[in-house]
């Protein structure tokens, strides 16, 4: 390798790390926002404008946008959304609540139910998972009402199963594998969860608005 090639490949090397360091530094900066946005509206009001405010940022990296002020366009998000942001995400815990007094009255009377029972409870678990994975990336990427992005979140979870389930399955490899490295929760969890949950929405997203 003569000196010219060998700056070449230096020169690509350290371009290289910079890209990587600079993502690192993006995530980082964007999971630590997410944190703490939340605590800004006490959980209670501010982790669901604080997750579509997440996915936000990230819907605009993948439509090009990588050089925005990740901050300023949080903050910009988390303002325009905290109203309809936690109408959506206290309706879904609502319905999350009715499924869960649901379960304790099945497992109290479990003995004397019909097999039916239990069958459509899951069921029904199995629905409202499939619209909680996609209200939020709807919610972050188009202007709807909360019933309509239950309802949408509905009909394409269902169309696009095969989505939903590899979706489902990927977010929750990335908590066990958090659980298991206590410094990738520290850092990292809520920023690559929301890129891995709004990168399988988005090729979904992208092909609805073509049509």
């Amino acid at each position: 390798m003569n000196e010219g090639e060998w700056d070449m490949y230096a020169n690509g090397f350290v371009s290289t790390l910079d890209r990587i360091a600079t993502w690192i530094t993006r995530m980082a900066l964007l999971n630590l926002l997410w944190v703490l946005y939340s605590l800004l509206g006490l959980l209670i009001a501010g982790v669901f404008p604080a997750t579509i405010a997440t996915l936000g940022v990230v819907r605009k990296w993948m439509m090009g946008e990588q050089d925005i002020k990740i901050w300023k366009t949080f903050r910009k998000i988390y303002k325009q959304e905290f109203t309809s942001g936690n109408g959506l995400g206290w309706v879904l815990t609502g319905i999350g609540g009715v499924l869960y007094l649901n379960y304790k009255a099945i497992q109290a009377f479990g003995g004397q139910l019909s097999f039916i029972v239990p069958f459509a409870f899951y069921l029904l678990l199995f629905l409202y998972t499939i619209i909680i994975i996609w209200s939020f990336p709807l919610k972050a990427h188009y202007h709807a009402g909360v019933f309509q992005h239950i309802k949408n979140a509905l009909v394409i979870g269902i169309t696009k199963i095969r989505i939903s389930i590899a979706t489902i399955i990927t977010l929750f490899a990335v908590v066990y594998l958090s659980l298991e490295i206590p410094t990738l929760i520290l850092f990292f969890i809520f920023s690559l969860s929301a890129l891995i949950w709004f990168w399988f929405s988005f090729r979904i997203f992208i092909t609805l608005d073509r049509k």
